[in-house]
């Protein structure tokens, strides 16, 4: 069993920071990609960073310049700095894990349950 746990959403003004952070737990055997999507109301949800194993790391255009992943693979944690967030930030956000629980099983992709980052004008 593989569990995401994601942490510190919450109602923030424009122009404050938040950071968003996720926990990995269970039978995990390498994790691929570690990744951050969001959904705003009515819209689709849209991954705007990722970090893969080996470092690389990529942004939405919508977030660039203002937020921040990292990866602590020892403690199976990614996190999301958001600085000078914007009302259009508004959202809720996913912690996603593309990770293999036993050497010859595929990648599976695994969700966190989600949190609220509301940001006001």
């Amino acid at each position: 069993q593989v569990q995401l746990v994601e942490s510190g959403g919450g109602l923030v003004q424009a122009g404050d920071s938040l950071r968003l952070s996720c926990v990995v737990s269970g039978r995990i055997f390498s994790i691929n990609s570690m990744n951050w999507y969001r959904q705003a109301p009515g819209k689709q949800r849209e991954l705007i960073a990722n970090v893969v194993s080996g470092g690389s790391i990529n942004y939405a255009d919508s977030i660039k310049g203002r937020f921040t992943i990292s990866r602590d693979n020892a403690m199976n944690t990614v996190s999301l700095q958001m600085n000078s967030l914007k009302p259009e930030d508004t959202a809720v956000y996913y912690c996603n894990a593309q990770l293999r629980t036993a050497p010859l099983s595929p990648d599976i992709n695994y969700w966190g349950q989600g949190t609220q980052v509301t940001v006001s004008s």
